[in-house]
């Protein structure tokens, strides 16, 4: 029920430069998952991972977790994202955006949840105008994060010449 737009921890890590991160939902895309942990691994700095973690208090029985955080994905709550310093280093874009556009609207994710679900039963109104601009927010972090997936970085200067002597 809050009127902010949820932080992108992903993007604040990668802000410094040399931190490897990933976002990853073992439900969604267990090879995706698999791939950040080696690329993480292999990363000569720091390496965040942030997993999407499913939760009793979510309100489902955890047997469909998995399921659900494959909806997350799907709508876009959850992008799957891999941000890797040395793919900048090589000339390649850093940011890779490993989920596919939104096949549904966030509310076939949200409709599941129980602390949605309460919103919805106590404000209505209110409910309403949070969900459309939830979507909204979502809708504007899937297209940065597609930004961010098709830019190429700068070439890298030339190295001037060492004068012979």
């Amino acid at each position: 029920g809050k009127d902010t737009d949820k932080k992108d921890l992903a993007q604040m890590a990668a802000q410094y430069g040399h931190v490897y991160v990933a976002r990853v939902a073992m439900g969604a895309k267990d090879s995706q998952t698999v791939q950040a942990f080696l690329e993480a691994e292999r990363h000569p700095g720091p390496s965040l991972i942030i997993a999407y973690s499913h939760c009793i208090a979510h309100g489902y029985g955890l047997a469909a977790g998995l399921d659900q955080q494959k909806l997350a994905v799907e709508t876009g709550y959850w992008p799957l994202y891999r941000h890797d310093p040395e793919r900048a280093a090589k000339g390649q874009p850093a940011d890779v955006l490993d989920s596919a556009a939104p096949k549904q609207p966030l509310s076939a994710y949200t409709k599941g949840e129980l602390r949605y679900q309460v919103l919805f039963k106590a404000n209505p109104e209110r409910a309403a105008m949070l969900a459309e601009k939830a979507q909204q927010a979502v809708d504007k972090r899937v297209a940065s994060y597609q930004q961010m997936a098709a830019s190429t970085p700068p070439p890298k200067p030339a190295t001037p010449a060492t004068p012979s002597a």
